[in-house]
C-alpha cells in the first residue's frame, strides 16, 4: 500500500467515513494553487460551497433537538459559534487535513498547510464530498462525531463581553457603558490600544487590544469579572 492511501485511508478512519468514490475525497483536498492554471473544477471550491449549507443544516438541526429551550438567539448564537471559520480550522487541525491538502510549492512554502481559511475551506468541502458520496445521513453522522462535543461544551462565551455588559448594565437601570480610548501605541501598522469602559459611580475597567474592537471586549470583560458576571472574555484575536 502507497504511503498516500494509507494517509487517505488513516483520514477516512479519523472522519468515519469511507468514501465509495475516491476522486471526491481528491477534489475535496486540492486546492486551487496545485492546478498548475487548470479549470478551478478540479479544486475544492464547489465543494467547499456545498458543504458550507450542510454543515449550517446539520448543526442547526442539531442545536434545535439538543437545547428544546432554547429561544432562537440563543440558538442563533451557537451556530454562528459552532460554524465560524476558526471552528472549522480548528476541526480541520484536529483531523490532521494540513498534512493532506494538495497545494502548489508556493503555496505549501508560504505554509499554507496552517492557515486558517484554507484549512476551514477543506474542512467544509470535505463535509461537501461527504454529502455528495453517501447523502444527508452520512454527512449527519460524520458531523455528529467532529461537532458534537463542541455543541455541548463551547469553548468560549455564546456572546460578546460587550454585549453581556450592557445587559448587565440595563438590567440595573444604568445607561450603555461609555467606552472611551485612553493610549494608542506601536507603529501605524500594528498598533496597540488601551480602552478604558466606564459606568456612573462605579469603578471603570481597562484593557488592551490590537484594535479598538478587541481592546473594547477586553475592557467589558475586565469589568465584568471585576463584578463576578463572568470570569473569562472572547479572545481578542477572534473579533473581527
Amino acid at each position: 500500500m502507497s504511503p498516500k492511501i494509507k494517509g487517505r485511508r488513516e483520514l477516512e478512519t479519523r472522519i468515519g467515513y469511507a468514501f465509495a468514490d475516491k476522486t471526491l475525497l481528491e477534489t475535496a483536498l486540492t486546492h486551487i494553487s496545485a492546478l498548475s492554471g487548470k479549470s478551478r473544477m478540479g479544486s475544492y471550491q464547489r465543494l467547499e460551497f456545498l458543504g458550507d449549507h450542510v454543515l449550517g443544516l446539520v448543526v442547526s438541526a442539531m442545536l434545535y433537538t439538543t437545547f428544546p429551550k432554547a429561544e432562537e438567539g440563543e440558538l442563533s448564537r451557537r451556530l454562528a459559534d459552532l460554524v465560524r471559520r476558526e471552528t472549522c480550522a480548528d476541526v480541520a487541525r484536529c483531523l490532521d487535513l494540513g498534512a493532506a491538502i494538495k497545494l502548489g510549492v508556493s503555496e505549501a512554502n508560504a505554509g499554507g498547510r496552517r492557515r486558517t481559511a484554507i484549512l476551514a475551506d477543506v474542512c467544509e468541502a470535505l463535509i461537501g464530498a461527504v454529502f455528495v458520496d453517501g447523502g444527508y445521513p452520512a454527512a449527519t453522522a460524520m458531523i455528529e462525531h467532529l461537532w458534537g462535543e463542541r455543541m455541548r461544551k463551547p469553548k468560549r462565551p455564546l456572546r460578546d463581553s460587550k454585549t453581556v455588559l450592557q445587559e448587565w448594565a440595563q438590567g440595573r437601570g444604568l445607561p450603555t457603558p461609555h467606552y472611551r480610548e485612553v493610549e494608542r501605541t506601536g507603529p501605524h501598522h500594528d498598533p496597540e490600544f488601551r480602552v478604558v469602559v466606564e459606568l456612573p459611580d462605579l469603578s471603570s475597567a481597562e484593557g488592551v487590544g490590537r484594535s479598538k474592537r478587541a481592546a473594547e471586549q477586553a475592557a467589558a470583560a475586565a469589568f465584568l469579572g471585576r463584578e463576578g458576571v463572568v470570569t473569562a472574555a472572547v479572545p481578542a484575536e477572534t473579533e473581527g
